[in-house]
C-alpha cells in the first residue's frame, strides 16, 4: 500500500482542481498530458485516480447586483458559458450571466467590481466605452450615461471626471457652452466646433459629450447708481451698464477695471468702509464732496472732464482718476498729501519759512494764508484751470515765501520787528497807485486767490539772537510799562486835585443854596401861622354847614329807600299770592285728572272682571240660565255675585218695562 487517497465533496457552487502525473486517459475519457490542470464541476464525491494530483477545492465567487467579477483570460479558450475567449482578453462576470462563477484555469482574477449607480439628475462620462458589435474599447472615445440608472464598467473602461449632478439653473442663471464638434444644440441648431451659446433657466441641464461648459452665469442685480463693465469678445469693446439687472450674453464677459494702489486706497478711503476690497468688474464710483473738484481723464478720447461736487461720477471704461499730489507739513514738503478732489476753498495753509533781514539776521516764520478758487461752474475752461498747477499748496507756499524774502532782505532787523505785519502784507499783496496794501493775490494760472496772511509766529533762528531779542522785548516792555505807570499817576494826581477843587467849590454853592432855603422856610412859617388862625373858623363854620347839607340828604335818602322797601314788600306779597292761586289751581287740575284716572281703571277693572266671569261661565252655561227658571237663575246670580242681567240675542227687541218689573220682582223677591 503506497498511500490511502480519500474521496473529495465537491458542492454546487465548489470545484475540484487536479493535476495529471503522467499522461492517461480520464474517467471522461478526455486524454490528459503530464501536468495539465482542470477541474471537475460535478457535485458529489469524487475519488481521484492514481494519475491524478488533487491541487486545490476551488471556490466560486458569488454575484449580486452590485458586484462583478473582473477575469482575465491566460489562454485562448472557450469558458464554461461557450463562449471564446482569447489570451489576454479581459471581462466581466456578472449575475445575469451566472449566480455564481468559479474560475477556470485559464482564468486570471483581477478584482471585483461594484456597480456604478446614476441616481436623478446625474451624469457621468465614460471613458473608451466598449463597442457593444465588435466588444472593443472606442479608445478616445466618451459616452453619456444619464440617471436613473445603474451599470458595471467594463474593462478598460474609465468615468472621467466621476458622478456629475446636472445643472439645475434658477430663472436668475444662465450656463456658457461651447461645442467642441460640429453637433446640434438643444433646440435643434447647428453648432460648429468652437461655437459659444448660452442656455437659460429655470430648467435642468446635463451638456452632451459634444459641449463643454464654461462657466455658470448669474444675473447681475444693481441699483441706479451702480454699474459693472461688459466687454464684447467679438469686437473687443468695453461698455458700461448702469441701474438694472443684467445678464452676460453669450459673447459677453465681465471687464476688470484696474487701478493703481493709491487709487485704490482713496476710492476706499471715500466710501469710509473699513476692509473694503473693490469688485473689479463694478463701475468705480466716487463721491466728490461738496465745495470739492475731481477730475478724469479719457484715454481713449485723449481729454479730461471736471466734476464739481456733491456729484457721483462714475468712471468708464476708458477713463482714470487725476491723482493729486499736494505739499503738507510744516516747512512745506511736498507729495506729502495724496487726493482725488480738490478743495475749492476757503481754506488755509500754514507754512514755516527762514528769512534774512539787511543785518544779517535769520527769522523763522509761521504764515497762515488764507486762499480760495475763483471758478466759473459754467465754463469748462475755468473748471481745467484748477488742475492746470498739480501742487498748487506747494506753489502758493514756494511763491509767499519767495515774495516775503525778497521784501525782508531790504530792511534791518529793527525795521522788521516794528512793521512786520505790514511789510509781509506788502510783500504778497502790493500796493494800488495810491501807495494802499492791496486786500488780494490771483494766480492767474489756476485761479487761485489768496486773500489774508496770519503772522502767527516770528523767531530768530540764532540762539544769541534770540535771547537778545528775548532781552530788549523785555526790558522795552519794562520802559514802556515805567512811562506808562508815570504817565497814568500823574494823571490820577492831577484828576484828584481838579475833584478836590470842584468839591469845594459845589460845597459852599450848597451852603449858600441852604441858607436862602432857610429864609424862604421862614416867611412860609409865618404865613401859615397867620393863615391858621383864620382859616380855623372858617373851617369850622364850614364843616359844620356840610355836616348838615350831608344829614339832610341822608335822611332823604333814607326815605327813599324806606319807600322802595315797602314796595318791593308789597310786589313780593302780590307775587306770592299769584303764585299760591297758581298752584291751587294746578293741583286741582291734577286731583281731577287723577280722580278721572281712577274712574277709568275702576271701570277697566269692572269690565275686565265681568268679561273674566263670562268667560270662566261658559257660553253653554248661560244658555242653559236662559232657559233655566226664575228662581235657579236668582240661585245662581246670586252665587255669582250679580243682581240682574239682561240677555239678547241682538236680533229681537226687548221689553224694558217687563225686564225692568222683573228686576224690581226680583228685587223684592230678593229683599223678601
Amino acid at each position: 500500500v503506497v498511500t490511502i487517497v480519500e474521496s473529495r465533496v465537491i458542492t454546487e457552487q465548489a470545484a475540484l482542481k487536479l493535476r495529471a502525473r503522467q499522461d492517461f486517459t480520464d474517467r471522461t475519457g478526455e486524454k490528459r498530458k503530464t501536468g495539465e490542470e482542470w477541474l471537475v464541476r460535478e457535485n458529489g464525491s469524487y475519488l481521484p485516480d492514481v494519475w491524478e494530483q488533487v491541487v486545490e477545492l476551488v471556490e466560486g465567487f458569488t454575484l449580486t447586483s452590485e458586484t462583478a467579477l473582473h477575469l482575465r483570460a491566460t489562454k485562448t479558450f472557450n469558458d464554461k458559458y461557450g463562449k471564446e475567449r482569447k489570451a489576454g482578453d479581459e471581462y466581466l462576470i456578472t449575475n445575469t450571466i451566472a449566480p455564481f462563477h468559479i474560475i477556470d484555469i485559464y482564468e486570471e482574477f483581477i478584482n471585483l467590481v461594484d456597480v456604478t449607480i446614476l441616481r436623478k439628475n446625474q451624469y457621468c462620462y465614460v471613458k473608451d466605452p466598449i463597442d457593444p458589435n465588435t466588444g472593443k474599447n472606442r479608445l478616445g472615445n466618451l459616452q453619456l450615461r444619464v440617471g436613473e440608472s445603474s451599470f458595471f464598467l467594463q474593462p478598460g473602461e474609465h468615468l472621467q471626471g466621476g458622478i456629475k449632478n446636472a445643472h439645475i439653473l434658477q430663472e436668475d442663471q444662465a450656463l456658457l457652452l461651447r461645442a467642441e464638434e460640429a453637433m446640434k444644440d438643444e433646440d435643434g441648431n447647428a453648432r460648429i466646433a468652437g461655437d459659444k451659446w448660452m442656455i437659460h433657466g429655470p430648467t435642468i441641464y446635463i451638456p452632451p459629450v459634444e459641449v463643454t461648459v464654461l462657466e455658470q452665469r448669474y444675473r447681475v442685480s444693481l441699483d441706479k447708481n451702480e454699474g459693472v463693465y461688459v466687454r464684447d469678445t467679438k469686437t473687443g469693446l468695453v461698455r458700461c451698464e448702469y441701474g438694472k439687472s443684467y445678464m452676460l450674453k453669450a459673447h459677453e464677459e465681465f471687464w476688470m477695471k484696474e487701478l493703481t494702489d493709491t487709487e485704490e486706497k482713496l476710492v476706499a478711503k471715500n466710501l469710509n468702509i473699513s476692509g473694503y476690497v473693490r469688485d473689479q468688474k463694478k463701475v468705480v464710483s466716487f463721491r466728490c464732496p461738496f465745495n470739492h473738484a475731481v477730475q478724469v481723464y479719457d484715454y481713449k478720447q485723449k481729454k479730461s472732464r471736471v466734476v464739481l461736487g456733491p456729484n457721483l461720477i462714475f468712471l468708464g471704461p476708458d477713463e482714470q482718476f487725476t491723482v493729486t499730489a499736494l505739499s503738507g507739513s510744516k516747512p512745506k514738503r511736498p507729495g506729502v498729501v495724496q487726493t482725488l478732489s480738490i478743495n475749492l476753498g476757503p481754506d488755509f495753509s500754514t507754512d514755516i519759512i527762514v528769512v534774512e533781514t539787511s543785518d544779517h539776521t535769520r527769522l523763522r516764520l509761521q504764515l497762515s494764508y488764507n486762499w480760495h478758487f475763483e471758478v466759473d461752474n459754467a465754463s469748462d475752461e475755468s473748471r481745467q484751470k484748477i488742475f492746470e498747477v498739480k501742487d498748487f499748496i506747494g506753489n502758493l507756499c514756494n511763491q509767499m515765501a519767495s515774495q516775503v524774502r525778497s521784501v525782508v532782505a531790504t530792511v534791518s532787523f529793527d525795521d522788521f520787528h516794528k512793521n512786520s505785519a505790514r511789510l509781509i502784507r506788502k510783500s504778497i499783496f502790493g500796493v494800488d497807485d495810491k501807495g494802499k496794501i492791496q486786500d488780494r493775490y490771483f494766480f492767474p494760472t489756476n485761479g487761485l486767490v489768496v486773500t489774508n496772511v496770519d503772522i502767527q509766529t516770528v523767531e530768530p533762528v540764532d540762539e544769541r539772537t534770540l535771547q537778545n531779542l528775548q532781552k530788549a522785548v523785555t526790558q522795552a516792555i519794562e520802559i514802556s510799562t515805567k512811562s506808562l505807570e508815570d504817565h497814568y499817576k500823574y494823571q490820577a494826581d492831577m484828576i484828584e486835585q481838579q475833584n478836590r477843587g470842584q468839591l469845594e467849590k459845589t460845597k459852599i454853592d450848597f451852603e449858600a443854596k441852604a441858607e436862602e432855603a432857610r429864609k424862604s422856610l421862614a416867611a412860609i412859617q409865618a404865613d401859615c401861622h397867620s393863615i391858621q388862625s383864620t382859616g380855623k373858623a372858617k373851617a369850622e363854620a364850614k364843616a359844620r354847614a356840610e355836616a348838615a347839607a350831608v344829614d339832610s340828604k341822608a335822611r332823604v335818602d333814607m326815605a327813599k329807600l324806606r319807600a322802595k322797601a315797602r314796595q318791593i314788600a308789597l310786589d313780593a306779597e302780590l307775587n306770592k299770592k299769584k303764585n299760591l292761586q297758581v298752584l291751587e289751581i294746578e293741583h286741582q287740575t291734577k286731583m281731577s285728572n287723577l280722580e278721572i284716572e281712577k274712574s277709568k281703571e275702576l271701570a277697566k277693572i269692572e269690565s275686565e272682571k265681568f268679561q273674566a266671569i263670562v268667560n270662566s261661565i261658559g257660553q253653554d252655561t248661560l244658555v242653559s240660565i236662559s232657559n233655566a227658571g226664575p228662581e235657579f237663575q236668582a240661585e245662581l246670580l246670586k252665587g255669582l255675585g250679580i243682581e240682574g242681567y239682561i240677555m239678547t240675542d241682538g236680533n229681537n227687541p226687548i221689553n224694558l218695562f217687563n225686564t225692568a218689573n222683573g228686576l224690581i220682582g226680583g228685587g223684592a223677591v230678593q229683599n223678601k
